[in-house]
């Protein structure tokens, strides 16, 4: 590569993290603005460390385009390119087989479910079994939904029907389950949307249903995340009435 080609590979490059730093201000600016308003308007006192703040404020806005930089660089190519690929190749237990690991390798990884595993865990005195019994079960539960995602978009089955058939499940288990996991099921449905589930997932759904004839990428190749926040609320009220966290709630 010519020193000119790479000059405006490089001009290029700072263009682009240019305007994802401006995109990534505009985004934070609407929580700047609430913060600030009620800040000085209603408490009516001027910020403490301002310094410290403003330092911190500029580091979520580099950190956020960093990530959002990620995502567009590796993850969502990473997704849609296998998920093509596998729907070129017509193997159907590949690409279900793919859909589950996928769904049980991030959401094992999702510091979010660590984190809500871990409070649970301190809840049952200790129960370092218990806790990764749960961690196992909302991962198994994510790659269920996106083996049932992935089969919705091949077959065409609506959305709505799997997403009302599902909550209708979930208030059914909601009275039998212990009262002290209940919480901690929906919270965990609520962990799996998260850094590095939602956009493998996505990118997941959209690359499936760009490659199968028919199928809308808009329409079609979304709907993924719904269900991998659906069906670990199934999965931990069924944990947690096989398997009684003991401590919790105590």
């Amino acid at each position: 590569m010519m020193p000119l080609d790479r000059l405006r590979l490089l001009l290029g490059g700072l263009a682009g993290f240019g305007r994802a730093l401006l995109g990534s201000l505009r985004d934070l600016l609407p929580i700047i603005v609430v913060i600030g308003g009620f800040q000085l308007l209603v408490f009516q006192q001027p910020l403490e460390n301002v310094a410290s703040v403003l330092v911190g404020l500029a580091l979520v806005v580099i950190g956020l385009t960093l990530f959002v930089f990620g995502l567009e660089m590796g993850l969502f190519p990473i997704g849609e390119q296998l998920a093509y690929a596998l729907a070129r190749k017509g193997s159907v237990p590949w690409l279900v087989a793919f859909a589950f690991a996928l769904g049980l390798g991030t959401t094992v990884a999702e510091p979010a479910l660590i984190a809500v595993a871990a409070e649970a865990g301190k809840l049952t005195g200790g129960n370092e079994t218990w806790q990764l019994g749960l961690r196992l079960t909302v991962a198994v539960s994510v790659g269920v939904a996106l083996v049932i995602g992935v089969l919705r978009i091949m077959v065409g089955w609506p959305i709505e029907w799997l997403i009302i058939g599902g909550y209708v499940v979930v208030m059914a288990l909601t009275p039998l389950a212990p009262p002290e996991i209940v919480g901690v099921a929906y919270d965990s449905g609520g962990v799996t949307t998260s850094t590095i589930t939602v956009p493998l997932t996505a990118a997941l759904g959209i690359g499936l249903a760009s490659s199968i004839r028919g199928r809308s990428p808009l329409i079609d190749g979304f709907g993924l995340i719904a269900l991998a926040s659906l069906t670990p609320i199934v999965f931990v009220l069924v944990y947690g009435t096989f398997w009684p966290a003991n401590g919790l709630g105590e």
